[in-house]
């Protein structure tokens, strides 16, 4: 059977930037297996297959899947596939903004598009709040995995974390750009301290106004070496942000960069609301590229 698959780069505006993703739009009839097989056929950090929605009212059901293993959720999945399916609305008629819901494993994300002329932006807000599931290991046991020094470890108030959404992170706060151009997560030195975990080293960005950060995130686990943009990691990031951070009640709005060191400059941009001290909302945001179509026969 034959079909369509687009590729895009996200969380970038410029072609052969940001990370590649591959869109599958006629998944009916794969089942678990075929689709695994078909990422790991793809090799990108992850590849979505295009269902019809349980409900009506939304526009598409999403699967997702990294070369070994599926996910309920990820962000540049989902930043994507948002882009397409909003510019194939737009050769439709379609010009406007366009906001409709992505059925995933975690629930309903709510998407607003503003589609161009092979690209567009994006924005989704999370059907739920990331969680805390501990703290990170000691200092001396995250460098020695790293190839830093434990002084390297930590800025301000943050310390190594773990929080997600769907997913799971281990965050590792780095002292400074330094430090997060020189680690060398090592493997099995990583697997050693607990079980498999996505690692998500982070450090603050001076260069430009406000909150920005420099980030690396590493799951070898899943078959993603090194990754140039994590959405699901900065949707999770919000937990990190209210636990070390004094955020008061309002908007506050976040840039991070990632996949600087590997060539493939990318940007999230991450809006966390407060409310009477409480985290109420978090939303992720970005632009996609079309780079290339073509035609599975499988």
């Amino acid at each position: 059977m034959a079909r369509r698959f687009v590729t895009l780069d996200v969380f970038t505006d410029i072609a052969l930037a940001g990370n590649p993703l591959a869109v599958v739009l006629d998944a009916e009839g794969l089942d678990t297996a075929a689709m695994q097989r078909i990422a790991g056929e793809f090799n990108l950090s992850e590849t979505v297959f295009v269902r019809p929605p349980a409900e009506a009212r939304h526009r598409a059901s999403l699967r997702i899947f990294t070369p070994l293993r599926e996910l309920p959720f990820a962000g540049h999945p989902t930043i994507g596939t948002a882009v397409l399916l909003a510019l194939r609305d737009a050769h439709a008629g379609q010009t406007d903004a366009v906001a409709f819901g992505l059925e995933e494993g975690i629930g309903t994300l709510a998407c607003v598009v503003e589609p161009g002329d092979g690209r567009g932006c994006a924005r989704f807000k999370m059907p739920v709040l990331p969680d805390f599931r501990g703290d990170g290991p000691s200092a001396d046991l995250l460098a020695a995995a790293l190839g830093l020094a434990p002084r390297q470890i930590g800025f301000g108030r943050h310390a190594p974390s773990r929080h997600g959404v769907g997913h799971g992170f281990l965050f590792v706060p780095l002292l400074d750009r330094a430090a997060l151009d020189a680690a060398r997560p090592d493997a099995a030195a990583l697997a050693a301290l607990d079980e498999p975990t996505s690692l998500y080293l982070y450090t603050p960005d001076p260069e430009g106004p406000g909150r920005r950060y420099q980030a690396r995130m590493f799951a070898p686990h899943l078959g993603v070496p090194e990754d140039p943009a994590t959405g699901s990691a900065a949707a999770a990031f919000a937990g990190v942000m209210m636990q070390f951070e004094k955020l008061g009640d309002g908007e506050h709005d976040l840039v991070i960069h990632q996949g600087v060191a590997m060539g493939r400059p990318s940007e999230i941009l991450l809006q966390v609301c407060v409310a009477s001290g409480a985290l109420r909302s978090v939303e992720v945001g970005g632009s996609a590229v079309v780079i290339a179509e073509g035609t599975l026969r499988v």
